[in-house]
């Protein structure tokens, strides 16, 4: 009988453990044997975050990031079909949500075997609920383009959907271009378009906020390199 694959959620950032992690999953994490993560070391660093008893040293580890081929995708899960449980964790948040988790998950479902989301902290989400825009009808966009003409036009497009749609749009960048990118955007979007900006989510230095482009553009805030999601609705 295959084992499982359980979608591990983490912290996203430096927050407690009490705070964002459900203490059942402290506990289904420490029957697990074998993950397959962004970064053995700093899973190493979360997994002694959740429980010092955990020995590190009786783990397998399968390292999933671009340079992974598809042929070690597939056999990441062989423990799994042998019978062992695995678990995905990702470097922030919840597996399989805007991450190469999505491909392992996609791979088990071909196989047969069993995926077991857990509860976690997702960004996306938090931020859509705190913004007070439409949560019925939204997109993540992913990363927006780099070259100011790209960026520009994808801003502009991304406004016209929400316009005829009533859709929120969610998209990220860079934290070291977060400046730049808000910028581009009150220069880009009408003055009445609403823009949330949603930062450092479920830190100390949390920041949340909702406003038009014009409101935004008297009190403009300092983001550089703090992990931040923009969402607007026209």
């Amino acid at each position: 009988m295959a084992g499982q694959l359980y979608l591990i959620p983490t912290t996203l950032g430096d927050s407690t453990i009490e705070r964002v992690i459900p203490n059942d999953i402290i506990g289904m994490v420490k029957e697990i044997k074998h993950f397959i993560v962004e970064d053995v070391r700093t899973t190493r660093r979360y997994l002694k975050k959740l429980d010092r008893s955990i020995n590190i040293d009786e783990l397998t580890f399968y390292v999933l990031n671009k340079r992974t081929t598809d042929k070690e995708k597939s056999s990441f899960l062989n423990a799994a079909k042998a019978g062992n449980d695995m678990g995905v964790i990702s470097e922030a948040g919840c597996p399989g949500v805007a991450d190469p988790g999505a491909d392992i998950v996609a791979t088990a479902h071909f196989l047969g075997i069993k995926v077991v989301p857990l509860v976690g902290p997702s960004s996306i989400l938090l931020a859509l609920m705190a913004s007070g825009m439409n949560g019925q009808s939204f997109a993540f966009n992913g990363y927006i383009p780099i070259k100011t003409d790209e960026r520009t036009k994808k801003i502009k497009q991304l406004e016209g959907r929400s316009l005829s749609e009533n859709q929120t749009q969610l998209f990220i960048e860079a934290p070291f271009r977060n400046n730049q990118l808000l910028k581009d955007i009150l220069a880009t979007c009408k003055g009445n378009t609403r823009i949330c900006i949603a930062c450092d989510i479920t830190l100390e230095t949390e920041y949340i906020k909702t406003k038009t482009a014009n409101q935004w553009k008297k009190e403009i805030p300092e983001l550089h390199k703090r992990p931040a999601l923009f969402l607007l609705h026209a």
